[in-house]
């Protein structure tokens, strides 16, 4: 779907490609430029990585999952036991079977806290970063998209991005697409959920009618440049050659999972390990475990082809699962390691594993952590409540240092016992992983607020 549009920048008479429903979400043609100008002149500002954020949201245990404390009384040590990993004398959590032997690919972070323990969506959107997604301030020093094929740079995956019939995202804690003060061209592209964004990027007319109207645009330049000869128009018939790379360059092929090989697809698929019949139906929050389990392991799958195709951020959540109170809401923290850890030890592996074996391990990296951890003393119905002094974090990929365990926690896992590694060290990591800090400082263009940002934290000690 191709149509025209009037812009007024530049000269006032440029006459501008407009590729569908994209240009609703950034995607117009001067965009295009910018993101190519700033890109080509960036120098090594940036470092062609890409980050895929997996949210744990509802707060994971640090217990369960990275620092059982098997020597702690029982009702503090985890309920789910403990598997040696691959570095000496390190252990995970018992449900963490297919990880454990590849610890040596990642970094566990021991003493890091998120500072509070409410329900919220930090530090991926969070006053710290400007009320904005993570990815839309890496999309205002980059470009809303991809200057070859129009990928867009910043994406948010919700399981409806896998099956439409899959409950909408969760809102109420914060809005995961909030481009924050960065302006709405900058907001996180959300595909699924019965949206046209997607189909828009794919072409609607014939091709011979595409040729027509690239043949028609070309004949009007030539004129309109003999009659003018200004460099207005010489640079007209490169944006539009543009505007048709990005309809033609497949980019919607990134969103299809139908376009991969159906055995890495049944590789990370994750629905067969939990079945609906499986789960209690006495937790209200039912549905949302099977949402998890039956998207969970595509949504990575469909993150790293993104990443291949140019996005530079991807934030994956999978509707607020990892809330383990024991309650009538949520199972407590040994079932509830069955609904959410077994999906979780089996997409991210399979990750791990895709990744190594496409040469994409040292491209990107992958952060999981959710905005708390869970009470390092279980409550009477063998559940853990909400407790922001210590939290897990485990990174993997990006180049950086792994097969580490990066901080200590006290006896009990309630707090670090080494220095804390704070909210925004992580966001600063993370910024430090996509650009170069020192070149973000001194490149033109780079809102000073973001560069508060992305520099407020120290760098985690050992990643780099």
């Amino acid at each position: 779907m191709l149509s025209f549009c009037e812009h007024n920048g530049l000269s006032g008479r440029r006459e501008f490609l407009r590729v569908g429903g994209l240009a609703l979400g950034g995607l117009t043609l001067p965009g295009l430029l910018s993101a190519k100008a700033q890109a080509a002149g960036s120098g090594k500002l940036l470092k062609n990585k890409s980050v895929i954020f997996l949210f744990m949201h509802g707060g994971p245990s640090q217990i369960e999952t990275f620092d059982p404390k098997m020597d702690a009384p029982a009702g503090i040590r985890s309920a789910t036991g403990e598997v040696t990993t691959r570095i000496p004398g390190v252990t995970f959590g018992g449900t963490f079977q297919k990880l454990a032997p590849l610890a040596d690919r990642m970094s566990i972070v021991r003493s890091y806290r998120t500072g509070d323990s409410r329900h919220d969506i930090k530090p991926i959107v969070h006053k710290d970063t400007l009320d904005a997604n993570l990815g839309s301030l890496y999309s205002r020093v980059v470009g809303s998209n991809h200057p070859e094929n129009g990928m867009p740079t910043n994406a948010v995956l919700f399981p409806q991005a896998i099956d439409d019939k899959m409950m909408p995202a969760i809102t109420k804690f914060g809005k995961f697409d909030s481009h924050g003060l960065m302006g709405s061209a900058y907001a996180p592209f959300v595909p699924g959920a019965g949206g046209d964004m997607q189909s828009n990027m794919t072409l609607s007319i014939p091709q011979n009618r595409l040729d027509d109207r690239r043949l028609l645009l070309s004949n009007l330049d030539r004129a309109r440049w003999a009659a003018d000869k200004s460099e207005t128009f010489a640079a007209s018939s490169h944006l539009q050659q543009q505007a048709f790379d990005v309809i033609l360059g497949g980019v919607s092929e990134a969103f299809d999972l139908s376009k991969e090989d159906p055995n890495v697809v049944a590789r990370y698929d994750t629905a067969p390990l939990v079945k609906p019949e499986q789960i209690s139906t006495r937790w209200k929050n039912y549905k949302r475990y099977i949402d998890n389990a039956q998207s969970l392991g595509k949504l990575l799958l469909m993150a790293r082809r993104l990443c291949e195709a140019g996005c530079g951020f991807v934030t994956i959540t999978t509707n607020f699962v990892w809330d383990m109170h024991a309650d009538k809401n949520n199972a407590g923290v040994e079932e509830g390691m069955d609904y959410m850890g077994v999906p979780f030890d089996h997409a991210v592996s399979a990750f791990m594993e895709d990744v190594r074996d496409r040469g994409l391990s040292d491209d990107i990296l992958l952060v999981c952590s959710g905005e708390m951890g869970r009470t390092p003393k279980m409550n009477t119905r063998g559940g853990r409540d909400h407790w922001g002094n210590l939290s897990p974090l485990m990174l993997t990929g990006g180049g950086l240092n792994m097969g580490q365990v990066i901080g200590q926690s006290t006896r009990h896992a309630s707090e670090p016992q080494t220095e804390p590694i704070e909210r925004k060290d992580l966001v600063t990591s993370i910024m430090h992983t996509l650009f170069d800090l020192g070149e973000l400082r001194i490149t033109r263009g780079v809102p000073n607020e973001i560069v508060q940002v992305a520099t407020a934290g120290n760098i985690i000690p050992g990643l780099f």
